[in-house]
C-alpha cells in the first residue's frame, strides 16, 4: 500500500496543482489501510472521514477522485446529486448509487479472476474453434444383419484390414487438427468465418429505469426461463474472443466473486457525489428548496451508515468513502442540513487554474493532451511540433475544445497516403487559427 506522500506523487503525474486536495484524499486512502491492521472490534468503530471538494468546474475535482480509486484498485462510482429525487417524486432513488457501486465491484473482481484463468480459457476456446472448423471423426460401424455376421465370421483378415484403415484415417485426421491448431495460434485463420451459438441478452426496461427501478429481466427470470440462443456468423477472431469469455465464465465461481465484490464495495468503495451544491437550498419553507432538502435527507442515511438491499444481498455503507464536490457559487457548505454537513468533516477548496497551469497541463502530465494529439496524427504521417510561444498562447485559452479548433484543418486533410510531413505549430499559427475564438466570453466552459 502506498504512503500518503507516494499517493500524492502518483496523482501529480496526471493532475497539476491542487496539493491540498491531493493531500486530503491521500490521507483518507492511507487511513483505510491503517484501519485494516487494527483489531476487528476497533476496526468496526472507525469510519471514513468524508470529504467535500469546493471549486469551479474543471479544476480537477472528479479527476482526483477517479485517479485515487484507480490507484487503490477500489470500486468507484460517480453520481450527479441532481439526478436523485426525494422519495415520492419521479426519479432515481438514492439507494441506486450503492447498487451501482456493487455492480462496479463485481466487474472489478470478475476481471481479476479472468486474468487468473485466462490461459486455460484461451486453450479451451482454441479447442472449440478447431472443433468448429474441423469436427472430430465419429466412430461408428456399419449395421450388419445376422447373415453378414455368419458369412464374415471366418474373415479375420478383412476385419484387421478395416481396423488398420480406420486407425490410419483417425491418425491422419488428428494430424490435420494439430496442424490447424498451430495455424490458429499463428492467426492464419482470423479472417475465416464460423458459426457460433451465442446467448441473447434481455435489455433492461427503459420504463422501469426511468422511475429508478434497476431490474434486469434476465436476473428476474434467469432461474425459470431458459436462456435464448442463436447462431451467428462471425470471423474466427471475434469468435475466439466470445468463446474465451464463455470458457472463462465456466471456470469462475460467480458466487465467490459476488461475496468478494460485496465485501470490497463495503470496505474499499468510493462514491463521488458531484454537484452537491445544486441540492442545497436557502432555507425556504416552500418551493424547490423543500425538494432539495428532501434529497439531502434521503442521502443522509446512506452517508451516515445504513444497510441497502440489492439483488446480491444486503450491503452496509458504514465504511464507504464519500467524496462530494461542487462549485458553491450560490449556496454555501453551511447551508446543508446540519446532519449531512457533519458527515463531511474534511472540506478542501481547490484553486482556479492560471494560464501557466494550463500550459503545464498541456505538456507535463503522463499522456498529456499535446502528446495525445501528436500520437494521433503521427498515424497519418503528420509529425506535429509545438513551439514554446505557441504553447503559451494555447495555455492562455482553454484545452480540448481549442485544440480541436486549432488542429481541425490538419486532422481533416491528413490521410496517411503521403510521406512523413513535419508541421510546426508556432505562435503565428495559433493566432491565425484561433482568432475567431478571441471573442468568446465564457472560456471557462472549455475546461475538461
Amino acid at each position: 500500500m502506498l504512503t500518503p506522500r507516494e499517493i500524492v506523487e502518483a496523482l501529480d503525474k496526471y493532475i497539476i496543482g491542487q496539493g491540498e486536495a491531493k493531500r486530503a484524499v491521500a490521507v483518507a486512502l492511507r487511513n483505510r489501510y491503517r484501519r485494516m491492521k487494527l483489531s476487528p472490534e476497533m476496526r468496526e468503530e472507525i469510519t471514513p472521514k468524508n470529504i467535500i471538494l469546493m471549486g469551479p468546474t474543471g479544476v480537477g475535482k472528479t479527476e482526483i477522485a477517479r485517479r485515487l480509486a484507480k490507484l487503490a484498485d477500489a470500486p468507484f462510482v460517480k453520481v450527479e446529486a441532481t439526478k436523485f429525487t426525494e422519495v415520492g417524486y419521479v426519479g432515481r432513488d438514492v439507494d441506486s448509487m450503492i447498487r451501482d457501486l456493487v455492480e462496479t465491484s463485481i466487474r472489478l473482481c470478475k476481471r481479476s479472476r479472468e486474468e487468473g484463468v485466462r490461459l486455460a480459457a484461451e486453450s479451451a476456446a482454441q479447442l472449440r474453434l478447431v472443433e468448429l472448423l474441423m469436427p472430430e471423426q465419429k466412430k461408428h460401424k456399419p449395421p450388419q444383419n445376422p447373415f453378414q455376421i455368419l458369412l464374415n465370421a471366418g474373415n479375420k483378415d478383412g476385419e484387421e484390414q478395416s481396423t488398420a484403415d480406420t486407425q490410419h484415417e483417425t491418425q491422419e485426421h488428428r494430424s490435420r487438427r494439430e496442424a490447424l491448431m498451430r495455424e490458429l495460434t499463428q492467426g492464419l485463420h482470423d479472417d475465416d468465418t464460423v458459426e457460433v451459438e451465442v446467448e441473447q441478452s434481455t435489455p433492461q426496461s427503459d420504463a422501469l429505469f426511468a422511475i429508478g427501478v434497476d431490474i434486469n429481466m434476465n436476473d428476474l427470470f434467469g432461474g425459470i426461463l431458459p436462456k435464448q440462443k442463436k447462431l451467428r456468423r462471425m470471423s474466427v477472431k471475434e469468435a475466439r474472443r466470445i468463446l474465451t469469455q464463455e470458457e472463462a465464465d465456466k471456470l469462475i465461481d460467480m458466487d465467490d466473486v459476488i461475496r468478494e465484490a460485496v465485501e470490497k464495495a463495503e470496505q474499499d468503495g468510493i462514491i463521488f457525489i458531484d454537484e452537491i451544491d445544486k441540492i442545497i437550498g436557502n432555507g425556504a419553507t416552500s418551493g424547490p428548496d423543500v425538494s432539495r432538502e428532501g434529497v439531502q435527507r434521503d442521502i443522509l442515511p446512506i452517508v451516515e451508515g445504513s444497510t441497502v438491499s440489492t439483488k446480491y444481498g444486503p450491503v452496509k455503507t458504514d465504511h464507504i468513502l464519500f467524496i462530494a464536490a461542487g462549485a458553491f457559487h450560490v449556496s454555501k457548505i453551511n447551508d446543508m442540513i446540519p446532519e449531512l454537513r457533519g458527515r463531511f468533516p474534511i472540506n478542501v477548496e481547490l484553486k482556479a487554474l492560471t494560464a501557466d497551469d494550463f500550459k503545464t497541463i498541456l505538456t507535463q502530465p503522463e499522456h498529456s493532451i499535446i502528446e495525445q494529439y501528436c500520437a494521433l496524427l503521427e498515424t497519418d504521417n503528420i509529425a506535429l511540433k509545438f513551439t514554446d510561444d505557441a504553447l503559451a498562447n494555447i495555455g492562455a485559452r482553454r484545452l480540448h475544445t481549442v485544440m480541436e479548433i486549432l488542429l481541425d484543418d490538419i486532422s481533416f486533410n491528413a490521410g496517411g497516403d503521403h510521406p512523413l510531413i513535419e508541421v510546426v505549430i508556432d505562435k503565428k499559427y495559433v493566432d491565425e487559427h484561433l482568432k475567431d475564438t478571441s471573442g468568446m466570453n465564457d472560456l471557462q466552459r472549455f475546461i475538461i
